[in-house]
């Protein structure tokens, strides 16, 4: 068994046996390299049937892309979230955010249906 909790140090990861503050899995894993297209699509699958925009593909490291996810929610004018590469901004805003991102040089290409 595994521990996952000491209390010298508080919670451990299971995976590399570290603290979490000093986890190295975390740091280990490199997102993958794209093709310098950053895809933007609409998702309502597990979310209740609510919308949600869905950036992929920006490469960016970890606080350029949650300030990325910042400008483009205050844009929206909705809530979102960053998680593992990916920005999430709640309700049907391609177009506003497909725009945003052509202004600022990236390429960009409507994912989905």
């Amino acid at each position: 068994m595994a521990l996952v909790y000491s209390t010298d140090s508080g919670r451990i990861c299971p995976a590399c046996g570290q603290p979490k503050a000093a986890c190295v899995c975390k740091q280990a894993a490199p997102r993958p390299a794209g093709d310098g297209v950053v895809r933007v699509s609409r998702e309502t699958q597990s979310r209740r049937g609510k919308a949600v925009t869905v950036v992929r593909g920006v490469p960016l490291d970890d606080v350029a892309l949650a300030e990325l996810a910042k400008r483009l929610k205050a844009l929206c004018g909705a809530g979102g979230s960053v998680k593992d590469g990916i920005i999430e901004v709640q309700g049907e805003h391609l177009d506003k955010v497909m725009a945003y991102l052509r202004d600022q040089g990236w390429t960009v290409k409507r994912a989905g249906g």
